[in-house]
């Protein structure tokens, strides 16, 4: 006969597997949808995209888009564009930050949503993220300052790809 007040012992003491949904809450890799619903940050981001379009001539290359995912999980997607947006912050908008009407704004925004992103992990390998990441800072490199507008043409993308990433549960 099986003792029901120590039942509840059994249970504590034996662990249960984490469900993969339980894993990803836990990764912290997200954001509330209710940061990309401030009209003012969204039209201040599409706006400024638009305007640094109209001066870029490359049509060849593109920083934010699906290559970014390539051999990468849709359970690590929202680690990438929180990388993603880090190198934005650090090696494009720091340094344009006079250049552009609202890029203050649009900067000050994407900073707390990487803050928010701090404690965002991969999940299993990061090699292919890191490859990934590594291509599209190259080639922010090798267009030198005509990269650094394209990065701020596509900003519009990066807060498409950031919101669709991770504000959806896996």
């Amino acid at each position: 006969m099986v003792c029901f007040c120590c039942l509840h012992l059994f249970f504590l003491a034996s662990p249960l597997p984490l469900k993969e949904e339980d894993a990803l809450a836990k990764n912290f890799c997200r954001l509330r949808k209710t940061s990309f619903q401030q009209f003012y940050i969204r039209n201040h981001t599409y706006t400024l995209a638009k305007m640094a379009r109209l001066s870029d001539n490359d049509t060849d290359n593109r920083f934010v888009g699906q290559h970014l995912y390539i051999n990468i999980k849709e359970k690590n997607h929202c680690y990438v564009m929180k990388r993603v947006t880090e190198v934005v912050l650090k090696n494009i908008l720091s340094e344009l930050r006079n250049q552009y009407p609202m890029i203050e704004d649009v900067a000050n925004f994407l900073g707390l949503l990487h803050k928010e992103l701090s404690k965002c992990k991969p999940l299993g390998h990061k090699e292919h993220i890191e490859n990934n990441l590594e291509k599209m800072k190259d080639k922010m490199k090798q267009l030198g300052e005509n990269g650094k507008n394209k990065a701020v043409g596509e900003l519009d993308l990066l807060f498409d790809y950031l919101e669709n990433a991770c504000t959806k549960i896996n």
